[in-house]
């Protein structure tokens, strides 16, 4: 039952204990019929699907908020109060809702919710549909229905906790449970194998995305070699759309980093797949550049993101290739579990057979000391990718998973002065302080933003900006405060780009935080002719010509109160 569900969810909130959590969890699942345990152990990973499950809910932060106005008819100013409060949406839900249960649900009928929401087009319907679900529950139960939604529990469980607790539950080998949820991307099928005692009857099938493989950052190139030692590999790392490519005969699909189909999308990569699928079935790993023989800025890819079209046009104008750099399945079985040498020789063999240039192996080389890998790290950069990946040739793939057999080794290009115009409360263990920070540079005498970031400090840097930022806000947006344009902070990032988001017309690629410059005022930070000359010094040197480069009077185009770009001037 959902009561019981939230129950065990908030007891397992409130320890930090790890073997505390899935004992809880263990024994709460062994009490699961099928039904309840195969969506239990999905929603307990924090989603409402399983992943190789593509469908999503479409339900956002502002629909929430309307479904929980229109349930209990509660002042969106008390929904927002009361998030801000906590920190949480779900959280902030469950103070102004009725505590007593007010109906017995199931968790396969609150699956059947989610299912009619994935289902339903139109915000309308959806939030229907969401507030009728919502005005059967008590606060508890509201709680978690809404973190469910968000695909953000926050409650200390991550998948490979849920792993830990199935094989705990059924008496099974964690190695074994992992292995099976590894190969069918469905944490509740691997459940009910864990039961029937037949994990090892799990298989991997074509056409259902795969989690990808994460590399860890690493910015000191002497601890690299020591990790992974000198018989490492390096892969140029992409500026473009990490996918896989699913292949057999004529069929292919392509998924993305968010495991959403995107073969439409690109139609010259899903012809060059076929070629290479006939007779064969495979998975490959790789990442969608735009390419005309040379690597084109990352905005390039982006015209074709959100297109329900790819028209004649685009397609010239915007030239993609994939790069692939490993190999998952090949010709009906899974081949993840060899070590990366064996995978490699698999992949440059499969796509030897290529006859068409949309689809390429990736630029790899060995690693075998700390000065190679900064010599490999600036061929990189000449070839206008963003650094590279550095490669445990022993290890296997391990999907969804971020360990230290691949490092990713990046240097900023350059950082800025900015200040910061918005402060957002974070996420998980951040959800009570402001971490998430948005930032402008300064164009003539107004202030423009430029980006976001929320990362680079340390939590005590976060705690003390939060109590100053609460002290300087002048306006609020649901977890959003704006706030007065004092506080200075040293941005590093990876590339400009051009973008309507932002009224400065530019956007940061990857920006963190290098540190806050107490020492600088708003009137030193820098402006938009440095982040131009930056911009056009990029395109230069990757032999770009700068086409459609903002003006300085271009208005941008925000349109979500999480980018909000509503800054008071500089001398307010």
């Amino acid at each position: 039952m959902l009561a019981d569900f939230a129950a065990v969810a908030q007891a397992i909130s409130g320890t930090k204990k790890k073997s505390v959590k899935e004992t809880l969890l263990a024994a709460y699942l062994i009490r699961l019929d099928d039904a309840e345990l195969e969506r239990a152990v999905v929603f307990l990973s924090g989603g409402p699907f399983p992943r190789r499950d593509e469908r999503v809910t479409g339900i956002g932060w502002s629909t929430i908020v309307d479904a929980v106005s229109d349930a209990w008819s509660i002042d969106h100013d008390s929904i927002f109060g009361a998030a801000g409060r906590h920190g949480d949406l779900g959280d902030g839900v469950a103070e102004l809702f009725p505590a007593e249960e007010r109906r017995s649900m199931t968790l396969s009928q609150l699956g059947d919710y989610f299912d009619r929401l994935a289902a339903t087009p139109g915000t309308s319907a959806k939030r229907a549909i969401l507030a009728e679900l919502l005005g059967g529950l008590n606060g508890q139960e509201a709680r978690f229905v809404i973190k469910i939604l968000q695909n953000e529990f926050r409650i200390g469980l991550q998948e490979g906790l849920v792993e830990s607790a199935v094989a705990r539950a059924f008496g099974r080998p964690l190695t074994d449970v992992r292995r099976a949820n590894m190969l069918t991307a469905d944490i509740g099928a691997t459940a009910l194998l864990a039961r029937a005692n037949a994990l090892d009857s799990a298989v991997m099938t074509l056409f259902h995305a795969v989690g990808l493989m994460l590399a860890q950052p690493e910015e000191d190139p002497e601890r690299i070699i020591d990790t992974l030692g000198p018989d490492a590999v390096a892969d140029d790392k992409y500026d473009g759309i990490r996918a896989q490519i699913h292949g057999r005969e004529q069929e292919v699909r392509i998924f993305s980093r968010t495991l959403d189909e995107i073969t439409h999308r690109f139609p010259e990569i899903e012809s060059a797949a076929r070629g290479v699928a006939k007779g064969r079935s495979f998975i490959l790993d790789g990442e969608i550049v735009a390419f005309d023989g040379r690597i084109l800025p990352f905005a390039t890819i982006q015209t074709r993101l959100g297109r329900r079209k790819v028209t004649p046009k685009l397609l010239m104008d915007a030239p993609v290739s994939f790069f692939a750099f490993d190999i998952l399945y090949l010709d009906g079985g899974p081949v993840l579990e060899k070590p990366l040498h064996e995978r490699l020789l698999l992949l440059r063999e499969l796509i030897a057979g290529a006859d068409d240039s949309a689809i390429r192996i990736s630029t790899q080389s060995p690693a075998i000391s700390a000065s190679h890998i900064d010599e490999l790290f600036d061929a990189a950069r000449d070839r206008a990718n963003e650094g590279l990946v550095i490669k445990d040739i022993g290890s296997v793939y391990t999907p969804g998973r971020r360990g230290k057999s691949w490092l990713k080794y990046k240097k900023a290009m350059a950082t800025l002065d900015c200040v910061v115009t918005a402060a957002e409360f974070g996420h998980g263990k951040r959800r009570n302080v402001l971490s998430d920070y948005t930032f402008a540079v300064r164009r003539e005498d107004d202030l423009v933003n430029i980006g976001k970031a929320y990362s680079g400090l340390t939590d005590v840097e976060i705690a003390s900006l939060t109590e100053r930022f609460l002290a300087i806000s002048t306006g609020r947006h649901g977890p959003v405060h704006l706030v007065r344009p004092e506080v200075v902070v040293e941005i590093a990032f990876d590339r400009i780009q051009v973008s309507g988001r932002h009224k400065s017309g530019y956007a940061l690629r990857f920006p963190r935080i290098a540190r806050i410059r107490d020492d600088k005022t708003v009137e030193q930070i820098s402006t938009i002719d440095e982040v131009r000359r930056i911009y056009e010094g990029q395109l230069k040197r990757e032999g770009v010509r700068a086409v459609g480069s903002p003006s300085d009077t271009a208005p941008g185009g925000d349109v979500d109160p999480n980018e909000i770009d509503i800054v008071p001037q500089a001398d307010s």
